[in-house]
């Protein structure tokens, strides 16, 4: 009933850019703070991004601050990451998450997960 379907990802070389876009369905999308995170092989899962229900604030990973850009439609229920100057360490499995506003971080209530999309950065 709740998707979020991470597209977008793919092989770019360092240097170069990637728009991951998330398509959400089964909640109602303006209520909830949207975020990316990521994942490497043998390494924690780590936020990237998020942003408010409405679109007036963001946050980033000092990682990628400066980099990389948070957006959402909410006509169209979707959330983007814009990639820009990608380094081989941003090479991970990005997922879309989406949680309801005013419930914490760790809940497992309101808060939902896409599949994952993989992006890898090599030259």
């Amino acid at each position: 009933q709740v998707q979020l379907v991470e597209s977008g990802g793919g092989l770019v070389q360092p240097g170069g850019s990637l728009r991951l876009s998330c398509a959400a369905s089964g909640f109602t999308f303006s209520n909830y703070v949207m975020s990316w995170y990521r994942q490497a092989p043998g390494k924690e899962r780590e936020l990237v991004a998020s942003i408010t229900g409405a679109g007036g604030g963001t946050n980033y990973a000092d990682s990628v601050k400066g980099r990389f850009t948070i957006t959402k439609d909410n006509a169209k229920k979707m959330v983007y990451l814009q990639m820009n100057s990608l380094k081989p360490e941003d090479t991970a499995v990005y997922y879309c998450n989406a949680r309801l506003r005013g419930v914490v971080v760790t809940t497992t209530l309101y808060n939902y997960w896409g599949q994952g999309t993989q992006v890898t950065v090599s030259s």
